[in-house]
């Protein structure tokens, strides 16, 4: 496995990003372990969840990711060792809002749930149009000078309010987003290609795409006719129905055939090689569904590879 740490900021991170959504909801505490024990034992560091993980499911009420975390890090010493990146912004059952007391209450609840006194990294997960970027980005200013947040990032927002957000850190010399979370894949490019990828270039933003396999989707499991026992099944099952994805399941079975690779691991190559992305998200339910991930950063795909997927995915 090849160790190329990317910079962020102040931090340096694995190039893949285990996603925290599925702690304390489709994978259970000891199950959380084991595929954290194996993320790390790759070469990974860089782990990813929210406040508001796993509130949609049955029974919980938001938290639970960070709160398995906690153990995690409590049993193995190493929360020095991971760059950890949580949000704030979202919540159960109504939205928890940017205001500076929305913020400074929601970071100061996510540190005790994750048993820590900083994150490396504090995302906006929502942005929240009613409160004008000034107060938030004075806010995440005072969380990094008081040494709870070491770097700032920004995840659902508009190229103006994000370019805004920008400026105003330019201006008065405050904390500045490092980092952007778009909903970004193979078959999901719209929300982020054009004016907000402009600007995250722009800014040298690093990219660090969420549904980066589409809920599944472009692990080619999902295929006509066929049943498959996920949670997320609805969701990725939908893009059978379009044209894109259709072509696009194609393209991943010529690539991933080429170089005897998992379809997952062709589609977060695809998302790694798109400019400004530093660390696709993805999470993994067991240990079994890690490989094809982290394989993701060893394959250098050819350019008329890429350009057969970007075709397909148009």
């Amino acid at each position: 496995m090849t160790d190329t740490r990317k910079n962020i900021g102040s931090l340096s991170v694995f190039p893949l990003s285990l996603g925290g959504n599925v702690f304390g909801w489709t994978a259970g505490e000891a199950e959380s372990f084991e595929v954290l024990d194996a993320y790390v034992a790759a070469g990974g560091n860089f782990i990813d969840t929210a406040d508001v993980y796993s509130a949609w499911a049955p029974g919980n009420e938001g938290g639970e990711s960070e709160t398995v975390l906690s153990k995690w890090f409590a049993s193995r010493g190493n929360r020095d060792d991971i760059v950890l990146a949580t949000k704030v912004g979202a919540g159960v059952p109504e939205m928890r809002g940017l205001t500076s007391s929305a913020i400074k209450s929601g970071l100061d609840e996510s540190l005790q749930r994750l048993g820590t006194d900083y994150v490396d990294l504090y995302y906006t997960h929502y942005d929240d149009t009613s409160v004008p970027v000034e107060e938030i980005i004075s806010t995440l200013d005072e969380l990094v000078k008081a040494g709870k947040v070491r770097e700032i990032a920004a995840s659902n927002i508009s190229a103006k309010r994000l370019d805004a957000s920008l400026t105003f850190s330019a201006q008065e010399n405050l904390a500045r987003y490092v980092a952007l979370q778009p909903h970004y894949n193979l078959v999901s490019r719209d929300t982020f290609e054009g004016e907000l990828a402009d600007v995250a270039a722009r800014y040298g933003l690093a990219t660090l795409p969420y549904y980066a396999l589409a809920s599944g989707f472009l692990t080619g499991k999902y295929r006509p006719g066929t049943t498959v026992d996920s949670h997320r099944a609805t969701g990725a099952a939908q893009h059978l129905e379009t044209e894109r994805g259709q072509k696009v399941l194609a393209a991943l079975d010529d690539v991933a055939a080429n170089h005897n690779a998992d379809h997952a691991t062709v589609a977060l190559a695809w998302l790694t090689a798109q400019p400004t992305v530093v660390a696709p998200v993805a999470s993994a339910r067991t240990p079994a569904q890690l490989p094809a991930l982290l394989a993701s950063v060893d394959l250098q795909l050819t350019q008329p590879e890429l350009n057969l997927l970007t075709s397909a995915s148009d």
